[in-house]
């Protein structure tokens, strides 16, 4: 008798059991590192909301979630600390020189409030005086403004932002870099590896052909302890000449900023042009930059001037490797502190429910509160969290308010008559958790005056947006929105 078909059968039976038993093993290995995951998660996660995501995706879909996790799961930033902090004196000792050369434009005794402080000690920096600040609205002012300052330069130029295109306005800033790059200015051109993933290998080629050097900020060392850090950004944007001009706020390089994009134009945004001695705090926070991306800590101009006008500053790094979570106690702080207007203007509102009960207290105690968010969008995901919130919000007497004409990028907050914050953080869990954001507060009557003048021309192109509207909307949007917000901790 032929035996072959029954052992053939035996044979496949007996393979698709032990790739069963394989597959079976495998998981309980992934069930059991989830596990081990997620109690890392709750024991580290900074947000109770974030523990909560992460752990039920670990224990209940550990094939799925943990390599996910295990790249995107980390929410400290290590080694970039040690440089800024104790690892390497070079800095440490251009820090305290500059802080040793600034002591004359401080603030004097009494001049700043005793709440003010907390803000310095996050920034280890005083306010400064002696300085002047002009707001730049929009594309073609930031960006005439930028590259003025660009062709003024005698020594060096630092140019950092999120993300770099390879279109016309990004060509344009090469050739301007390109040209103080053949008249000896050094220049010094900072990218975020992940913003600019787009970046052509033709435009960093000629960058460097031009004498311009040029690095991506890579969260990710392959030969480091922890090299699983690419949920991190370096989400500034920093340009500084010759350490007396500074320019800091919410535009890229990117043809959308003039209004190109097919879609989001036309596009909003917000950015300062710093004078004074508040430029060698942008500039301190550039070379933490550089030199984590480098090593390397070039000459720069590190004695501070002051000019005609006297507007307190502050310049305020934040990012996932400070000892505390900056970025969200500095918005705490505004909110806080405010008694009588708070204005908030942010492209992505997704705050963690610390923010939301201090927006409420702050209606409770008389503060007139309103949000400005945008209509369009280039997150669907994170606006329908926004949503979530403000479902949340409903019962208080915040006013929210969504911009029309086109896509509402910068980051604003207004306090009272006398305090403004300009930089590039939003109200969401990556700026309060994830990104490397920088942020311009200006402590001055005539500065808040030409910020309100600004917001108000803005909100005469919104219109109201209320919880109401959206618990009236069909019961799937409904279900996305709520979908959306228990994710948001983890985006």
């Amino acid at each position: 008798m032929n035996h072959w078909p029954a052992m053939l059968v035996d044979f496949v039976s007996d393979g698709w059991q032990l790739l069963s038993q394989f597959w079976l093993l495998i998981y309980i290995l992934m069930e059991v590192i989830g596990i081990i995951f997620a109690l890392e998660s709750i024991f580290k996660s900074r947000t109770s909301q974030g523990a909560i995501a992460w752990s039920l995706g670990l224990v209940f879909l550990p094939p799925l979630v943990v390599p996910i996790y295990l790249f995107f799961g980390q929410r400290r930033f290590y080694g970039y600390v040690e440089a800024r902090r104790k690892g390497d004196l070079e800095i440490q000792r251009i820090a305290q020189k500059m802080l040793a050369e600034m002591e004359q434009h401080f603030s004097l005794p009494g001049e700043t409030p005793p709440g003010v402080q907390l803000l310095e000690q996050l920034a280890l920096m005083p306010f400064t005086r002696g300085n002047r600040v002009n707001l730049l609205v929009n594309g073609d002012c930031i960006f005439r403004e930028i590259f003025d300052a660009v062709d003024r330069a005698e020594h060096y130029i630092l140019v950092q932002f999120y993300t770099v295109r390879d279109d016309r306005l990004g060509r344009e800033l090469l050739t301007r870099l390109a040209k103080k790059a053949c008249q000896g200015v050094h220049v010094y051109f900072l990218y975020d590896a992940i913003g600019s993933f787009s970046l052509t290998r033709r435009y960093l080629k000629q960058c460097r052909e031009s004498g311009i050097q040029i690095e991506a900020f890579r969260t990710w060392r392959w030969f480091r302890r922890r090299r699983f850090q690419i949920n991190f950004r370096n989400h500034r944007k920093i340009v500084v000449v010759d350490g007396r001009e500074a320019f800091i706020g919410g535009a890229n390089i990117g043809d959308e900023y003039f209004n190109r994009h097919r879609r989001l134009t036309p596009w909003r945004d917000t950015h300062v042009k710093l004078e004074g001695p508040a430029v060698q705090g942008a500039q301190l926070s550039f070379l933490e930059d550089w030199y984590w991306a480098t090593g390397e800590v070039p000459e720069m101009n590190w004695h501070p001037v002051g000019v005609d006008c006297d507007q307190r500053v502050l310049i305020l790094p934040t990012g996932p490797a400070d000892p505390m979570e900056s970025c969200q106690l500095m918005f705490l702080h505004a909110i806080n502190s405010a008694q009588d207007r708070l204005w908030i203007v942010s492209p992505y509102f997704v705050p963690d429910e610390s923010i939301v009960n201090a927006l409420r207290l702050a209606v409770l105690r008389g503060v007139k509160v309103r949000l400005m968010l945008p209509g369009l969008t280039d997150n669907r995901v994170v606006q329908l969290s926004s949503y979530a919130v403000l479902m949340n919000l409903q019962h208080s007497d915040i006013k929210a308010y969504q911009y029309r004409p086109g896509f509402l990028h910068q980051k604003v907050v207004l306090v009272d008559d006398d305090r403004a914050y300009v930089g590039t953080a939003n109200f969401d869990n990556r700026s309060f958790q994830l990104n490397f954001e920088i942020t311009v507060m200006v402590r001055d009557r005539q500065f808040a005056t030409e910020v309100e003048k600004m917001l108000e021309e803005d909100f005469r192109s919104c219109v109201p947006l209320r919880g109401e509207q959206i618990e009236q909307r069909s019961w799937l949007f409904r279900a996305l929105v709520k979908l959306a917000q228990l994710f948001s901790p983890i985006q």
